[in-house]
């Protein structure tokens, strides 16, 4: 099983970025998005359900950060806009089999799978 993340970069405050996300090997029930910082813990950006139907984001992000899953293409994706320099961090995909509960879905520890991290850095 593999995730592999793509899609970071250098981008000026308010610009945009759209990271990507393969997943091979099986079916994840829950996907989603972190990001660590420097010297920050590891923090939930956002979740998607395996339909797609459903996603939720962290208050940070809410209204600017768009999850979406082509389900297809086995891909999801995180849409960036109004970059601010406090986005700034390595971005992680991550992937769980089984259904994470709502309460849940913002804890590292319920995900089974993680991909290697894309770096967004934005620029003041």
């Amino acid at each position: 099983v593999q995730l592999q993340a793509s899609g970071g970069g250098l981008v000026q405050a308010g610009g945009s970025l759209r990271l990507s996300c393969v997943a091979s090997g099986r079916t994840f029930l829950t996907m989603g998005w972190f990001r660590q910082a420097p010297g920050k813990e590891r923090e939930w950006v956002s979740t998607i359900r395996s339909s797609g139907t459903s996603t939720h984001y962290a208050d940070s992000v809410k209204g600017r950060f768009t999850i979406s899953k082509d389900n297809i293409k086995n891909t999801m994706y995180l849409q960036m806009n109004s970059l601010k320099p406090e986005d700034t961090a390595v971005y992680y995909c991550a992937a769980g089999e089984r259904r994470i509960i709502l309460s849940a879905i913002n804890r590292a520890d319920m995900y089974t799978d993680w991909g290697q991290g894309t770096l967004v850095t934005v620029s003041s």
